[in-house]
Protein backbone atom coordinates (compact mmCIF):
# COMPACT_ATOMS: atom_id res chain seq x y z
CA UNK A 1 0.00 0.00 0.00
CA UNK A 2 1.24 3.04 -0.81
CA UNK A 3 1.29 6.22 1.48
CA UNK A 4 -2.33 7.79 0.04
CA UNK A 5 -3.56 4.48 0.09
CA UNK A 6 -2.18 3.85 3.77
CA UNK A 7 -4.03 7.20 4.48
CA UNK A 8 -7.27 6.45 3.42
CA UNK A 9 -7.36 3.21 5.10
CA UNK A 10 -6.48 4.42 8.29
CA UNK A 11 -9.06 7.93 7.81
CA UNK A 12 -11.87 5.21 6.60
CA UNK A 13 -11.35 3.05 10.18
CA UNK A 14 -11.24 5.99 11.70
CA UNK A 15 -14.66 7.62 10.33
CA UNK A 16 -16.57 4.16 10.87
CA UNK A 17 -15.60 3.68 14.33
CA UNK A 18 -16.50 7.16 15.39
CA UNK A 19 -20.19 6.96 12.66
CA UNK A 20 -20.91 3.68 15.09
CA UNK A 21 -20.15 4.79 18.14
CA UNK A 22 -22.68 8.07 17.98
CA UNK A 23 -25.70 6.02 15.19
CA UNK A 24 -24.47 2.80 13.63
CA UNK A 25 -25.99 0.46 16.10
CA UNK A 26 -28.94 1.49 14.67
CA UNK A 27 -28.10 0.92 11.14
CA UNK A 28 -29.40 -2.50 9.58
CA UNK A 29 -26.10 -3.20 7.68
CA UNK A 30 -23.42 -1.79 10.52
CA UNK A 31 -21.76 -5.41 10.76
CA UNK A 32 -20.95 -5.53 6.86
CA UNK A 33 -19.94 -1.16 7.07
CA UNK A 34 -17.28 -2.37 9.55
CA UNK A 35 -15.75 -4.92 7.07
CA UNK A 36 -14.80 -1.67 4.33
CA UNK A 37 -11.22 -0.88 5.94
CA UNK A 38 -10.58 -5.14 6.15
CA UNK A 39 -12.21 -5.45 1.92
CA UNK A 40 -10.45 -1.98 0.91
CA UNK A 41 -7.15 -3.33 2.35
CA UNK A 42 -7.45 -6.83 0.79
CA UNK A 43 -8.16 -5.20 -2.64
CA UNK A 44 -4.71 -3.19 -2.11
CA UNK A 45 -2.70 -6.18 -1.04
CA UNK A 46 -3.79 -8.21 -3.84
CA UNK A 47 -3.80 -5.72 -6.82
CA UNK A 48 0.30 -6.02 -5.74
CA UNK A 49 0.18 -9.79 -5.38
CA UNK A 50 2.45 -11.86 -8.43
CA UNK A 51 0.22 -14.43 -7.90
CA UNK A 52 -3.24 -12.84 -8.75
CA UNK A 53 -3.85 -13.28 -12.55
CA UNK A 54 -3.23 -10.23 -14.29
CA UNK A 55 -6.98 -10.25 -15.81
CA UNK A 56 -8.21 -10.08 -12.07
CA UNK A 57 -5.80 -7.10 -11.66
CA UNK A 58 -8.32 -4.64 -13.67
CA UNK A 59 -11.30 -5.62 -11.31
CA UNK A 60 -9.18 -5.14 -8.34
CA UNK A 61 -8.05 -1.91 -9.63
CA UNK A 62 -11.72 -0.29 -10.32
CA UNK A 63 -12.82 -1.45 -6.85
CA UNK A 64 -9.98 0.28 -5.34
CA UNK A 65 -10.41 3.22 -7.55
CA UNK A 66 -14.89 3.18 -6.34
CA UNK A 67 -13.76 2.52 -2.92
CA UNK A 68 -11.40 6.19 -2.89
CA UNK A 69 -13.87 7.94 -5.63
CA UNK A 70 -16.06 10.51 -4.17
CA UNK A 71 -18.15 9.92 -6.48
CA UNK A 72 -20.45 6.65 -6.99
CA UNK A 73 -23.66 5.49 -7.39
CA UNK A 74 -23.85 5.69 -3.28
CA UNK A 75 -21.72 8.94 -1.93
CA UNK A 76 -20.22 8.66 1.67
CA UNK A 77 -19.99 12.50 1.65
CA UNK A 78 -23.65 12.48 1.59
CA UNK A 79 -24.83 9.22 3.12
CA UNK A 80 -21.97 8.82 5.69
CA UNK A 81 -20.66 5.52 6.50
CA UNK A 82 -24.09 3.89 5.01
CA UNK A 83 -22.08 5.04 1.50
CA UNK A 84 -19.88 2.37 1.48
CA UNK A 85 -22.45 -0.50 1.37
CA UNK A 86 -22.18 0.04 -2.56
CA UNK A 87 -18.29 -0.30 -2.30
CA UNK A 88 -18.60 -3.77 -0.09
CA UNK A 89 -20.78 -4.90 -2.19
CA UNK A 90 -18.61 -4.99 -5.57
CA UNK A 91 -15.21 -5.80 -3.45
CA UNK A 92 -17.41 -9.16 -2.72
CA UNK A 93 -18.19 -9.34 -5.80
CA UNK A 94 -14.94 -8.56 -7.01
CA UNK A 95 -13.03 -10.89 -4.53
CA UNK A 96 -15.54 -13.82 -5.56
CA UNK A 97 -14.56 -13.78 -8.97
CA UNK A 98 -11.25 -14.35 -7.84
CA UNK A 99 -11.67 -16.73 -5.66
CA UNK A 100 -14.09 -18.74 -7.94
CA UNK A 101 -11.28 -18.82 -10.82
CA UNK A 102 -7.88 -19.39 -9.10
CA UNK A 103 -6.99 -20.94 -5.94
CA UNK A 104 -8.70 -19.27 -2.69
CA UNK A 105 -6.04 -19.32 -0.65
CA UNK A 106 -4.01 -16.22 -3.08
CA UNK A 107 -6.82 -14.04 -1.73
CA UNK A 108 -7.26 -15.70 2.05
CA UNK A 109 -3.59 -15.08 2.58
CA UNK A 110 -4.35 -11.07 2.56
CA UNK A 111 -7.24 -11.02 4.86
CA UNK A 112 -6.86 -8.79 7.99
CA UNK A 113 -10.52 -9.47 9.16
CA UNK A 114 -10.97 -11.75 12.23
CA UNK A 115 -13.96 -13.05 10.42
CA UNK A 116 -13.84 -16.11 7.34
CA UNK A 117 -13.59 -14.42 4.60
CA UNK A 118 -14.98 -17.09 2.65
CA UNK A 119 -18.66 -16.89 4.16
CA UNK A 120 -18.38 -12.66 4.57
CA UNK A 121 -18.48 -12.89 0.98
CA UNK A 122 -21.62 -14.99 0.55
CA UNK A 123 -22.75 -13.40 3.10
CA UNK A 124 -23.03 -10.19 1.62
CA UNK A 125 -23.18 -11.58 -1.84
CA UNK A 126 -26.51 -13.06 -0.26
CA UNK A 127 -27.82 -9.78 0.61
CA UNK A 128 -26.29 -7.17 -1.39
CA UNK A 129 -29.75 -6.79 -3.69
CA UNK A 130 -30.63 -5.83 -0.67
CA UNK A 131 -28.21 -3.46 1.03
CA UNK A 132 -27.82 -1.71 -2.13
CA UNK A 133 -31.15 -2.14 -3.67
CA UNK A 134 -31.92 -4.24 -7.10
CA UNK A 135 -31.28 -1.24 -9.58
CA UNK A 136 -27.77 -0.33 -7.93
CA UNK A 137 -26.78 -3.58 -7.91
CA UNK A 138 -27.48 -4.54 -11.19
CA UNK A 139 -25.19 -1.59 -12.69
CA UNK A 140 -22.00 -2.47 -9.80
CA UNK A 141 -22.26 -6.07 -11.62
CA UNK A 142 -21.94 -4.25 -15.06
CA UNK A 143 -19.11 -2.38 -13.63
CA UNK A 144 -17.36 -5.21 -12.07
CA UNK A 145 -17.33 -7.23 -15.66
Amino acid sequence: MNKHDSDFYQDLRQGIRRWLEREGEANNWSEYILLAPDFFHLLCKLSMDPDVPVEHKAKLAAAIAYFVSPIDLMPEAIMGPTGYVDDIALSAYVLNSIINSTDAEIVTRHWAGDRDLLKVIQQILKVADEMVGSGLWKKLIRLAK
